[in-house]
C-alpha cells in the first residue's frame, strides 16, 4: 500500500470515529431536553460531556480536511499567478499547515500528560480530561503529517479525488 492511500484510510478513519462522535453526542442531547421538558429529569453533565467530545470531533476531522484540501484558501492576491507559483504557495501553505498541526499535536500531549499527573477532571462529573487529549494528539500528528506529505509531494489526484 503507498503512503497516499494509508493516509487517507487514516484520515477517512478518524473523520468516521468524528461522525460518530458528534452523532453520540446529539443523541444526548436530545435525549437531556426531552427530560427536562417532559418530566423535569436531565442529564447531568451533559454540556461538559458535549463540551469534551466535540473538542476530540474537531482534531478527528482535521486530518480529513486537510487531505481534501477543504481549509479556506484565499487567492484575491493569487488569483492571476501562474500555476507553477500557486502550486509552490499551496506547498508552502501546507508545510505551514504541518508545522501548526505538529506544535498542537506536542503542546496537546504535554496537556494531556499535565492533565494525567494532576487527576484534572470537568467540574461535574469528574470525567478526566486527559482522555479527550488521547484523542485528539493522533489526528493532529496525522493531520501533520498530511501537510508535511503535500508540501513535499504535492497535490496529486489522490489527494483531491
Amino acid at each position: 500500500m503507498r503512503v497516499p492511500e494509508i493516509l487517507e484510510k487514516l484520515a477517512k478513519a478518524c473523520a468516521i470515529l468524528a461522525g460518530v462522535l458528534l452523532t453520540g453526542i446529539t443523541l444526548m442531547t436530545c435525549a437531556s431536553l426531552v427530560g427536562r421538558n417532559t418530566t423535569g429529569a436531565t442529564l447531568v453533565g451533559d454540556f461538559e460531556l458535549t463540551g469534551v467530545a466535540a473538542g476530540a470531533a474537531i482534531a478527528l476531522f482535521m486530518p480529513w480536511c486537510q487531505l481534501r484540501r477543504g481549509n479556506i484558501i484565499v487567492d484575491f492576491f493569487t488569483a492571476k499567478a501562474s500555476a507553477r507559483t500557486n502550486d509552490r504557495l499551496d506547498r508552502f501553505g501546507a508545510l505551514l499547515f504541518g508545522l501548526c498541526m505538529a506544535l498542537l499535536a506536542w503542546r496537546t500531549a504535554l496537556g494531556g500528560i499535565n492533565a494525567w499527573n494532576n487527576n484534572s477532571g470537568t467540574m461535574m462529573l469528574g470525567f478526566p480530561e486527559w482522555i479527550v487529549y488521547t484523542f485528539m494528539v493522533p489526528p493532529l500528528i496525522l493531520a501533520a503529517l498530511i501537510g508535511a506529505y503535500q508540501a513535499v509531494k504535492g497535490f496529486g489526484q489522490e489527494a483531491t479525488a
